[in-house]
C-alpha cells in the first residue's frame, strides 16, 4: 500500500459509504434542465436537414415568422457574428473542419441544424419549424469511410480536396523481422458498430442575458462547465468572466456532453439577441440523429505468432469514420488514435506497426463515449486472439496468460511508449477464472454440447488509461494540457465545503470527495458538503470524463484538505498553547495526541480561527481555506471480464447467464460506487455487443431514430454481474488511486461476443462485423 503524506486513509476511504446524493434522485426532488423555468422564458426548436449532403440554396422563414407566438427565426447568416466551432488542439497533419452552429451553405449530415425558431412554447416553436422552407441541392453522400477515401468520392469540404483529414503511420520495434520469424500469421478486418451514449437525460440548455454590464448565464447539461465557458467566450466574443455556466442535476453524459454543442451556442446567442431567456431541450429523435455518435472503426489486424502461441509482432490499420465534422475536440482522431496506441493492451508485444486514418463521412459527427477508442480496438484484438487460440488448439485463457505482461514487470513501458504504473494482469485473469469456476464450466460446456445445447465463455482482460491529465493525454497521442483544482474551506461553524471543477452526472462525487476530505481533516462525512457544476463557485477544472475524477479530484481534494488541516492545527495549537506537531484530529475533535480529553472541538477551533484575534499568527493566512492544483502522471487500471452465454442455433436467441468482473483500480475509495461504475459500463457493453447500432442507408439516411429501432439493454438483458476487487495502488498517484468507469465498456463487448462465438465453435465462426445480430448468427449456423 502506497501512502502519500497528503493522503489520509481513515474511517471513510475504502468503506461502503452510502451515496449522500441519492435521496434527491430517489425522491424525485432533483431538478434537471427540463424542470427549470425562468420568468419570461421562450422556447427553441431547430430546423434540421433531411439530407445527408446538400447545398443550402435558400431558406424562407416568412411563413414561420407569421405564426402567432413566434418571436424569431434565425438562420446561419443571421448568426454571422457567432464564431465557428473548431478544436483548439494542434496535431501535426490534422486538417480542421470549422463547424457553423447553423449550416450556411452546405449540410453534411441528416439532423444538422439549419435554422432555429423561438416561440412562446415548444409546441408553437415546432409547428413554426415545420413552416420554414429550405431549398436544398442534394449532393452525393459518403456513407462509408473506406469508400470516402477514394479519389472519385464526393468531397465534404471542397477547400480540403479530400475526405481524409489525417493519415499517419508509426513503427515500434522490428515488426518485419518478427513476421519473418513467425510460424503462423493471422489476419482479420473488423468493422465495429457505431453506437452512442444514449444518456437517460438528453441534452438541453437555458440561457439568460443581462445588460449593463453584459452578463450571460447558461444552465446546461454539460459535463465540462469551465470548458464550455471558454468556448462560449470565444465564439460569442464575450469576456469569460461575464459568462456563468451552471448545471442543475444531469442525467448521465458518458462523453456525449463533453464537447460544446452547436445548439448550446445558438441558445446563448439567441438570449443575447432577443434579450429574454430561451430554453431548448432535445427530444430523443434529435438526440439519436444529432447527438454525437461513437465507436465506428474499420480495423485491420495482422498477428505473427509462434507455433506455441507466443506473439512476436502485430500490424494494424485503423480507419476512423468521423461523421460530418471533426467535432470540436478533434474527434475524428479520438477513436482510431487511442485504439492504435492502446492496441498492445495487457500483452507484452515488442514489435508493432500501425497506421491511423481519419475520414469524414455524411453521418452524425463522432465524439467521446465511454472507453473512447479502446472499445473498438480491444474488441478487434480479442476476437482475433480467440481465432488464433482455436486454430492453434490452445485454451483461450492460456493463450492470453502466455502473452501477458508478467507480474513484477511494473512500471512497464509499452512499445507505443505508454508507461504502465502498476497492475495485476495475470492475477485478475486467474481471479476471474476462479470466480466462474472455469474448469467446471468447460466440462459443463462439453456435456451440454453433447446434448445439443451450446454455451460459450468469453474472456476479456483489459487495461485502461486513467486519470486523464496532461501526461495521460500525451500517452494516448493527444497534446492536451490539463488543469484542475479543488478548494476546501472550513466554515466558521466548523462545517466543511469542498468545491471542485469536476462535474458529477451520476458518478457519486458528493460522496467520494466527501470521504477523502473527511478523512483528510478528521471530521464526520456529514459535516462535509461538496459543490460543483457552477463556474461562479467552483475552481477551474476540465470536468469529468475518461476516468479522471477519482485520481485527479481525489488528489486535489486530498492536497487542499492537508493544507487546511495544517491551518487548523496551527490555530488549535495557539488556542491550546501546545505545539501543532503534538496535536491530532480524530472524529471532529482536536486534541493532544494520546490524550483526547486535552482538546477542543473542530468547531471551536474554527470559530476561534475566524473571530479570536489571539489565535491569528502574525502575517499568516488565517482563512481556513486552500485551493490546490494537481496534474498527475498517467495511471492504468486493469481487470478481466468473463461472460457466459447460451446460444440457440435454431432461434439465434442469446441468453447471457452470468458475467463476472475482476477489477483493479488501485486504492478503492468506495467499493459500492466502483461496483456501480462496473455494472453500468458492462450493461452498455452488452448493448454494444448485441443490440446497439446506428445504421444508415446508402443515401446517408439514419435508420435508427427511435428506441424502437435503436435497442438498448434493459434489466431483461443484463444478467447478474459479480465484481471482485483487487488493489495494486499506483506508485505515481496520491494515495495510489487510479480510476474506474471505462473498463466495463472497453472489455464487455469483446467478452460477450467471444462468448457467443465460443458457443458456436462447432461451426468454426468468423465474425468481422459488430454487433452480433440474429442474422449474423444464422449466417454462421448455416455454414457446413
Amino acid at each position: 500500500m502506497v501512502e502519500n503524506k497528503t493522503f489520509t486513509r481513515g474511517k471513510f476511504v475504502g468503506a461502503r459509504v452510502p451515496r449522500v446524493e441519492d435521496d434527491r434522485f430517489l425522491t424525485g426532488s432533483a431538478r434537471f434542465i427540463a424542470d427549470v423555468k425562468v420568468a419570461g422564458m421562450k422556447h427553441v426548436a431547430f430546423v434540421r436537414s433531411p439530407y445527408a449532403h446538400a447545398r443550402v440554396v435558400s431558406v424562407d422563414v416568412s411563413q414561420a415568422l407569421a405564426l402567432a407566438g413566434v418571436a424569431a427565426v434565425v438562420t446561419g447568416e443571421d448568426l454571422a457574428d457567432v464564431g465557428r466551432l473548431v478544436d483548439a488542439m494542434q496535431i501535426e497533419g490534422l486538417s480542421k473542419t470549422p463547424q457553423p452552429v447553423l449550416a450556411v451553405d452546405r449540410v453534411r449530415f441528416v439532423g444538422e441544424a439549419v435554422a432555429a425558431v423561438v416561440a412562446e412554447d415548444r409546441y408553437v416553436a415546432e409547428d413554426a419549424a415545420d413552416l420554414v422552407v429550405v431549398e436544398y441541392e442534394p449532393l452525393g453522400a459518403v456513407t462509408d469511410a473506406v469508400a470516402g477515401m477514394a479519389a472519385d468520392a464526393p468531397v465534404l469540404f471542397e477547400e480540403l480536396g479530400t475526405n481524409v483529414l489525417y493519415r499517419r503511420s508509426r513503427a515500434h520495434g522490428d515488426t518485419d523481422s518478427a513476421f519473418a520469424a513467425a510460424d503462423r500469421v493471422f489476419e482479420g478486418r473488423f468493422h465495429t458498430n457505431r453506437f452512442m451514449a444514449a444518456p437517460m437525460e438528453t441534452r438541453g440548455a437555458i440561457a439568460t442575458f443581462e445588460t449593463g454590464p453584459d452578463r450571460l448565464h447558461i444552465q446546461t447539461s454539460s459535463q465540462t462547465p469551465h470548458l464550455l465557458r471558454m468556448a462560449l467566450a470565444g465564439v460569442l466574443g464575450m469576456p469569460e468572466q461575464r459568462i456563468r455556466v451552471s448545471t442543475p442535476a444531469v442525467g448521465g453524459g458518458f462523453g456525449q456532453k463533453i464537447a460544446t454543442s452547436p445548439e448550446e451556442v445558438v441558445v446563448a446567442a439567441l438570449a443575447r439577441r432577443l434579450g429574454c431567456p430561451v430554453k431548448w431541450v432535445e427530444d430523443r429523435r434529435e438526440n439519436l440523429i444529432a447527438g454525437s455518435h461513437a465507436k465506428e472503426q474499420i480495423i485491420s489486424l495482422e498477428l505473427a505468432v509462434t507455433g506455441e502461441g507466443r506473439i512476436l509482432g502485430m500490424r494494424a490499420q485503423l480507419i476512423g469514420d468521423g461523421g460530418g465534422y471533426s467535432f470540436n475536440t478533434s474527434s475524428i482522431l479520438v477513436e482510431p488514435q487511442v485504439a492504435a496506441q492502446s492496441m498492445p493492451g495487457v500483452y507484452d508485444i515488442a514489435n508493432y506497426d500501425y497506421e491511423v486514418i481519419g475520414v469524414v463521412t455524411n453521418k452524425t459527427p463522432v465524439a467521446s463515449f465511454r472507453g473512447i477508442g479502446w472499445t473498438a480496438g480491444h474488441s478487434a484484438r480479442e476476437l482475433l486472439f480467440d481465432e488464433v487460440a482455436r486454430d492453434l488448439g490452445l485454451d483461450p485463457a492460456e493463450f492470453r496468460r502466455l502473452n501477458m505482461i508478467a507480474p513484477g514487470s511494473f512500471p512497464h513501458r509499452t512499445c507505443t511508449d505508454m508507461l504502465y504504473d502498476s497492475g495485476s494482469y495475470t492475477e485478475s485473469l486467474a481471479d476471474a477464472l476462479e470466480m466462474v469456476d472455469y474448469r467446471a464450466l468447460r466440462e459443463r460446456q462439453r456435456e451440454l454440447r453433447a446434448q445439443g445445447r451450446y454455451i460459450g465463455i468469453g474472456i476479456s482482460p483489459y487495461n485502461e488509461l486513467t486519470g486523464f491529465g496532461t501526461d495521460s493525454a500525451s500517452q494516448a497521442g493527444f497534446p492536451f494540457p490539463s488543469h484542475d483544482n479543488a478548494m476546501v474551506t472550513v466554515e466558521p461553524t466548523g462545517k466543511v465545503t469542498v468545491a471542485v471543477g469536476f462535474h458529477s452526472h451520476g458518478q457519486g462525487h458528493e460522496t467520494t470527495f466527501a470521504q477523502v476530505a473527511a478523512d483528510g481533516l478528521g471530521v464526520a462525512i456529514e459535516d462535509v458538503a461538496v459543490v460543483f457544476g457552477d463556474t461562479s463557485t467552483s475552481p477551474f477544472g476540465m470536468g469529468t470524463y475518461a476516468s479522471r475524477s477519482a485520481i485527479i479530484g481525489g488528489g486535489t481534494v486530498s492536497l487542499a484538505a492537508a493544507r487546511v488541516r495544517e491551518k487548523v492545527l496551527a490555530a488549535a495549537g495557539r488556542l491550546l498553547e501546545v505545539s501543532p506537531e503534538d496535536l491530532e484530529i480524530v472524529d471532529g475533535r482536536v486534541s493532544v495526541a494520546g490524550d483526547p480529553d486535552a482538546g477542543v472541538s473542530f468547531a471551536e477551533v474554527a470559530g476561534a480561527a475566524y473571530f479570536d484575534p489571539r489565535v491569528r499568527g502574525e502575517g499568516e493566512d488565517v482563512y481556513l481555506s486552500a485551493t490546490m492544483f494537481y496534474d498527475p502522471p498517467a495511471t492504468y487500471s486493469n481487470g478481466t471480464i468473463i461472460a457466459v452465454v447460451e446460444v440457440d442455433p435454431e432461434t439465434t436467441e442469446i441468453t447471457i447467464e452470468r458475467i463476472v468482473a475482476s477489477e483493479d483500480c488501485g486504492t478503492v475509495i468506495n467499493p459500492m460506487i466502483v461496483e456501480g461504475q462496473v455494472h453500468g459500463a458492462i450493461a452498455q457493453g452488452i448493448g454494444g455487443a448485441l443490440l446497439e447500432h446506428l445504421a444508415y442507408d446508402e443515401q446517408g439516411q439514419p435508420l435508427a431514430t427511435t428506441y424502437m429501432d435503436y435497442l438498448i439493454p434493459t434489466t431483461m438483458e443484463v444478467p447478474r454481474i459479480d465484481v471482485n476487487h483487487l488493489e495494486s495502488p499506483s506508485p505515481f498517484s496520491i494515495g495510489g488511486i487510479k480510476g474506474i468507469g471505462e473498463g466495463g465498456l472497453i472489455s464487455a463487448p469483446a467478452a460477450v461476443t467471444c462468448a457467443v462465438l465460443d458457443a458456436l465453435a462447432p461451426w468454426e465462426p468468423r465474425l468481422r462485423t459488430l454487433p452480433v445480430t440474429p442474422d449474423r448468427i444464422a449466417e454462421i449456423c448455416r455454414q457446413e
